[in-house]
Formats: C-alpha cells, sequence, structure tokens
C-alpha cells in the first residue's frame, strides 16, 4: 500500500491496472461540506436551461475526454488541473470557435423552418 503526501495509507487518484480502456479504476469520492440548502425547483430549472451553463458543461466534457485520452496515451493519469490547462492552452480558441460557428448555423437553420 503506498502512502500519500499526508503519510497516510491509500492513494486519493485512480491506480493503473491494465491496458484497456477501462484501465483506470474509480475511487468513491468523498465529500465533507454540509448539504448546501435547497433552492426553489424554479430557479434550479433556470440555471441548468441556461446558455451559460449548457456552454459550462459542454467545455467540462471535452476536457474530461481530454483527460482520458492523454492519460491513455501517457499511462498514467494526469490529473484534472493538468488537462484543464492543457487542452486551454492547445484546445480551447479552436473549440470555441467551432462551437460557436455549429450554434450560429443551428440557429439560422431554426429560424428558417
Amino acid at each position: 500500500m503506498c502512502k500519500n503526501r499526508s503519510g497516510l495509507p491509500g492513494s486519493l487518484y485512480p491506480r493503473r491496472v491494465g491496458g484497456s480502456a477501462d484501465s483506470l479504476t474509480k475511487l468513491p469520492t468523498v465529500v465533507l461540506m454540509s448539504h448546501p440548502p435547497k433552492e426553489p425547483e424554479t430557479s434550479h430549472d433556470f440555471v441548468k436551461q441556461s446558455s451559460l451553463y449548457q456552454e459550462f458543461l459542454a467545455e467540462r466534457e471535452e476536457i474530461l475526454r481530454h483527460k482520458w485520452l492523454e492519460s491513455e496515451r501517457l499511462g498514467y493519469d494526469i490529473g484534472f488541473e493538468r488537462a484543464l490547462l492543457d487542452w486551454i492552452r492547445k484546445h480551447r480558441d479552436g473549440w470555441r470557435a467551432h462551437r460557436r460557428a455549429l450554434l450560429q448555423h443551428q440557429q439560422t437553420q431554426k429560424n428558417k423552418n
């Protein structure tokens, strides 16, 4: 069993177990904060439907995809922060331009109908 930086046994990061697509094990997430207060359903729905939140989710999905691809290529988990910084530096501008063009095209098609 390995020791982490705090000297405690175990690791907070997934361990490599094989060469397949499922090569990174998933560890349970530990939440140390209390549950946030319940919001009214209408404001929660509003946030989920907002374009800003949709952009955040789409960008997050791309970062997680980049993290997986880079981790597989290198043979170890590179972590979210490294994947985020690498993706921003290498891919964000192109991804945003492509997404903006795609959304404009979809809006144009919608307006034609």
